[in-house]
């Protein structure tokens, strides 16, 4: 073996650790609005503004939470919170986290 491939093989084998640790420091989710920290949050999707939504619940953007304004005005307002999931761009996924948060 020469010596620029036992180099690089050390130096790998060394490294390949740190990934791990660095992988795990990432955060899942992106960080809160910390001026929230601290308040519980409710917020009432048949009565919020698009920007109240999407400022208030985790994962949810401006362009998702527009969607579900207007999906409440042709439909009607939310019956369950799982209707949620019927907005082109919420999944379930996106309601679970947020069900705590959520009310009619």
């Amino acid at each position: 073996m020469n010596i620029k491939a036992l180099v690089l093989s050390v130096v790998l084998t060394f490294s390949l650790p740190f990934t791990a640790v660095l992988a795990a420091q990432q955060p899942d989710s992106p960080p809160e609005n910390p001026k929230y920290d601290g308040i519980e949050i409710v917020v009432n999707v048949n009565q919020a503004s698009a920007q109240e939504i999407a400022d208030l619940l985790k994962g949810i953007g401006l362009a998702k939470a527009q969607a579900i304004v207007d999906y409440r005005d042709q439909q009607g307002p939310f019956k369950r919170i799982e209707d949620l999931a019927k907005v082109s761009g919420v999944g379930e996924a996106t309601v679970a986290k947020n069900v705590g948060r959520i009310e009619l």
